[in-house]
């Protein structure tokens, strides 16, 4: 039996988060045992991982830091295999991956790395790259990106995508929540951390050429750049739009919703797309960097459009609206590529043959 010692710095709400989550508990037992490191033991997450699962937490706050107790760590557990699933993780570990004679290193990227690390300090540390055993691509778009702009050996890199948990997805989505939509609108749902990368404000733009419509937009979610948000919402009088905040269960806005738009500048993967297809909501993405079509099926589970055209996008969304979805179809679309039983195998071959 392998031991996989799986590191972030916790498990609240994200994309890495749930990846890594879903393949602690999920991983065959007869073949492997999940470690999960965590630089602080919290997180929603944390209510979703199985028992068995051991939690080692580190007590830092700094992910420069963390170095200083993950390499002793290592040392002293001797696990087979080292798996990181946050970037600035990986970047400080990748030079000392030579020290470590038995262990295997694997990396996840969550990003499209050229879009997402500016830092001079961390950019630094991908001349080291080469030195993790495998790195996993979620996308085509983030492998090329690597191979291209950061000089990674392609034969170190494998694509997998992400898994989607229907049992929990399922379960959640049936809950019965008070979500204060107006039934007499077409509601909107656009989901994420509230940074410039997920291109709100670009959505918002979008929705104040929809000001006549009866079609309403809530933002779920959270983060540094909700001021600069809601300034520009009350300079545009946008009574269309609701700023939710983070909400324990976004399922039950997702299947709820008439449309699901991902307003993203760019992505990794994006989880929150493949959610909206598992609870049968047709989807809207901008044409961005991150595998966003190797989701989107056209005319299936959604369609992709440039959201900087602000009045083209508008003209999609009241387009789509206007139109029936099949929710069976825009599901099994998800289902019979990213389900988490045909994900995890692909992870589960990987950690046999390193």
């Amino acid at each position: 039996m392998k031991t996989i010692l799986f590191i972030l710095p916790d498990l609240n709400q994200g994309g890495a988060e749930r990846v890594i989550t879903t393949l602690c508990n999920e991983l065959d037992r007869t073949k492997f045992c999940p470690k999960l490191v965590l630089f602080k033991k919290e997180g929603y997450y944390l209510n979703h991982l199985k028992k068995d699962v051991e939690i080692i937490e580190l007590n830092v706050e700094r992910i420069r830091y963390s170095i200083f107790k993950i390499v002793p760590l290592i040392n002293k557990l001797q696990p087979n295999i080292v798996f990181t699933g946050w970037g600035e993780i990986s970047a400080f570990l990748s030079p000392l991956i030579p020290m470590f004679k038995k262990t295997k290193f694997i990396t996840r990227e969550t990003n499209v790395v050229s879009k997402h690390v500016t830092r001079k300090e961390i950019l630094f540390f991908y001349r080291f790259y080469n030195n993790f055993h495998q790195i996993i691509a979620q996308s085509d778009d983030m492998k090329n990106d690597l191979v291209q702009n950061f000089r990674i050996s392609e034969n170190r890199i494998v694509k997998i995508n992400n898994p989607v948990d229907f049992d929990l997805i399922n379960q959640m989505k049936s809950q019965k929540i008070n979500l204060g939509f107006d039934k007499s609108y077409k509601n909107i749902v656009a989901i994420g951390n509230l940074s410039p990368r997920k291109g709100f404000d670009l959505l918002l733009n979008v929705m104040n050429e929809l000001k006549e419509e009866k079609i309403k937009l809530t933002i779920l979610g959270d983060g540094a750049f909700k001021d600069e948000l809601l300034q520009q919402k009350n300079e545009l009088k946008l009574d269309n739009v609701t700023f939710q905040g983070n909400v324990a269960n976004p399922f039950v806005y997702l299947k709820a919703a008439d449309l699901f738009i991902l307003s993203s500048r760019y992505e990794g993967f994006p989880n929150v797309l493949l959610e909206a297809g598992a609870c049968g909501t047709y989807s809207l993405a901008n044409n961005c960097p991150g595998g966003i079509n190797e989701i989107i099926q056209e005319n299936i589970n959604g369609e992709i459009y440039p959201i900087e055209d602000t009045e083209g996008f508008a003209e999609k969304i009241k387009s789509i609206l206007d139109k029936e979805h099949s929710s069976e179809k825009i599901i099994n679309s998800i289902h019979s590529r990213f389900s988490k039983d045909i994900i995890i195998q692909q992870y589960e071959t990987i950690f046999e043959i390193i």
